[in-house]
């Protein structure tokens, strides 16, 4: 297999949420993105790879205009997304993002980091929003943490709260920036797990940039690849080769162990539906 343009295009009978369009990132002289064309349907759940620098992290905050492109067109629900900051806040109350870091404020308490948002964005009354905030706690695990600060909780139920937060703007768009990159396998596997579970019970759309591909089988319903910050290849998870892997990855590929990833389309098991 070559390493330039191994692209496959998936039909998909349902409506794309997020179009991305000949899109063109740049650092100064460094291109991050060069013509990226991709289609992310309403309620697929969606997984990002591809090596150091290639770009998925970038394309992620294109999406909600945390990066202001230089060509072409990232359409969010049918409209061209606003490159103006005061336009782009209102798109990004539609969508919703985790990072990598938590982003937590570590002087609020897990209750008050998922209510924040509702009582100064949405002017929801503070009773209302924690109400919210509790049974979102509920419904990731931590109903027992909520008057725990971020220093008084694990790296995973950091990230659980982070995804609370997400959750109480009941996002069409979910976001996830290398969500498990702090924490063990087994952690990112229930964060993961976490989010594909609550993306389908709200009917919301989840991108996922991971670098871990462990976590990928069985979660996700669809991988695009990004190599050198062009689009690679897009295709289901049972498709994934080993010499994908390796042309997609180069010298990136035994520092990863990527050869004990298991593969379905090496065993020919199809993959776990839902989670």
């Amino acid at each position: 297999m070559s390493t330039t343009n191994q692209v496959r295009r998936r039909g998909d009978d349902r409506e794309a949420v997020v179009v991305y369009e000949e899109v063109v990132k740049t650092f100064g002289d460094f291109v991050a993105l060069n013509g990226v064309s991709a289609r992310v349907h309403a309620g697929e759940v969606v997984c990002l790879i591809g090596p150091s620098g290639s770009g998925k992290s970038t394309l992620l905050r294109c999406t909600n205009a945390l990066e202001r492109i230089q060509a072409g067109r990232v359409i969010f629900d049918g409209n061209p997304l606003p490159q103006e900051e005061k336009h782009a806040r209102l798109v990004r109350r539609r969508m919703g993002m985790v990072f990598q870091n938590f982003e937590l404020f570590p002087h609020m308490t897990a209750l008050e980091n998922i209510a924040v948002g509702p009582t100064t964005v949405l002017k929801t009354s503070d009773a209302e929003a924690k109400e919210q905030a509790r049974e979102l706690l509920k419904k990731v695990g931590l109903a027992d943490k909520a008057d725990s600060y971020p220093s008084m909780l694990s790296g995973g139920q950091q990230q659980r709260v982070a995804i609370a937060r997400l959750m109480v703007q009941a996002p069409q768009v979910m976001l996830a920036d290398e969500p498990v990159s702090q924490l063990d396998i087994r952690l990112g596997r229930e964060i993961v797990e976490l989010l594909a579970r609550l993306a389908q019970r709200s009917g919301a759309t989840l991108l996922v940039n991971l670098h871990t591909l462990e976590l990928l089988q069985g979660h996700f319903e669809r991988v695009i690849a990004l190599k050198d910050g062009e689009l690679f290849w897009d295709g289901t998870p049972a498709e994934i080769t080993r010499d994908l892997l390796r042309d997609l990855y180069g010298a990136e590929y035994r520092a990863m162990h990527l050869d004990e990833v298991h593969l379905t389309s090496a065993s020919g098991t199809p993959p776990a539906q839902g989670v």
